[in-house]
């Protein structure tokens, strides 16, 4: 091109510079995303991201729970320093980590039932005589609250610990599929935690819980009398009649936290009776699944009971023994429910339950006829 006689060479030159810049650009960058895949294919570089990633997630979880705990603490120094106990900080350390129990050997399952109970009754034994040492003469009420405040606290300590244990067993070896799946389910255990820690509240004022349901239920059917008599261990047996047909009423001492025995308890009525019953319902919480209502109220068969397997096994074996139907009355509510002071749902699902009782008395039991209720469950509150 000619500009003023003067052909012109400077803008053909700058467009191959131009094109020439751009390609080795493309070279580079095409260079740096073999070697980004290359690094990200055939090395750890990934997993070591990710482990960190999940790892500074499980301690900012770990973080919270180990405040829960601390609080859980402060909350139950202060109650059992309010009930008399001194020095209360050394009774708490000397019960955390101490008292566990060692399950018994399962490989050989004959009469696994009577070895369980029998290390049952006696780390029962065990923690009630180390706090009824350090309580002196006070009520049993007191005592049964001192004792699940001390288990609430040891709670929160073993998740802390375990959570510990594997993040950092994780973080030892590299681990970070073991990382990931603790942090997949630390939502899940904070959520736990939290409702244990606020428990304490609920237990050192004597509120009801939702595990309170098949208490609540029980002291309905006898219009809240206190007259009864102890028929085992901190269990009560109350005696009264629902249209014509003779009802026994067992539950847990109240009003401290405490579940008593009531498969014992029911075992050693039955045989008393000599088996003249003609039908057995228990009553008691039952985890609900996320898709249900809290306060549901569900009817079936079987021993309504959340145990590990002694209480239980003596109420279906007593039921079978005589040929006693037995049915199960859930109220439904979740995991922190249960542990939480009892809401409006789940008090109006005990009132549905309480209810249905009756019904299936009346329906199921001719008149004149004897019915046996267990009100199953953690009965703080309910005298």
């Amino acid at each position: 091109m000619t500009v003023g006689g003067v052909k012109s060479v400077a803008a053909p030159i700058y467009v191959v510079q131009v094109v020439s810049g751009s390609s080795e650009i493309a070279s580079y960058l095409i260079v740096l995303l073999f070697l980004v895949s290359l690094l990200m294919n055939f090395t750890d570089i990934p997993q070591r991201i990710q482990l960190q990633r999940f790892s500074s997630f499980v301690r900012r979880k770990l973080y919270a729970l180990e405040e829960m705990e601390v609080d859980a603490r402060r909350k139950s120094v202060a109650y059992m320093s309010s009930v008399g106990i001194r020095e209360p900080s050394k009774i708490l350390e000397g019960f955390i980590d101490n008292f566990f129990l060692i399950r018994p050997v399962e490989i050989e399952p004959t009469d696994i039932i009577r070895r369980f109970k029998h290390l049952i009754r006696v780390r029962e034994s065990s923690v009630r005589e180390y706090v009824r040492r350090v309580l002196g003469g006070a009520d049993r009420s007191v005592q049964y609250s001192v004792e699940t405040v001390l288990e609430v606290v040891s709670v929160l300590r073993l998740l802390n610990k375990l959570v510990r244990h594997y993040l950092e067993l994780g973080l030892k070896y590299n681990n970070w599929i073991l990382v990931m799946q603790l942090a997949i389910q630390m939502p899940e255990l904070v959520e736990i935690a939290r409702a244990y820690a606020n428990s304490i509240d609920a237990f050192t004022a004597g509120i009801p819980i939702g595990d309170s349901a098949g208490p609540l239920v029980a002291k309905m059917l006898v219009n809240w009398r206190e007259t009864s008599r102890e028929i085992s261990d901190g269990t009560n047996l109350y005696e009264t009649e629902v249209d014509g047909r003779r009802i026994y009423v067992i539950k847990a001492l109240g009003p401290g936290s405490n579940v008593g025995w009531p498969g014992e308890a029911l075992e050693k009525l039955v045989e008393e009776l000599g088996g003249a019953v003609d039908r057995i319902i228990t009553v008691d919480a039952a985890l609900k699944l996320e898709s249900e209502e809290s306060g549901e109220v569900a009817y079936g068969t079987g021993a309504a009971i959340g145990d590990i397997g002694p209480e239980k096994i003596a109420m279906e074996r007593v039921a079978s023994k005589y040929s006693i139907p037995i049915d199960a009355v859930v109220v439904k509510m979740s995991e922190v429910e249960a542990l939480s002071p009892i809401s409006k749902k789940i008090y109006e699902g005990v009132v549905k339950s309480y209810e249905l009782v009756k019904k299936v008395i009346r329906e199921k039991v001719r008149e004149g006829g004897t019915v046996v209720v267990v009100g199953v469950g953690n009965t703080v509150g309910v005298r």
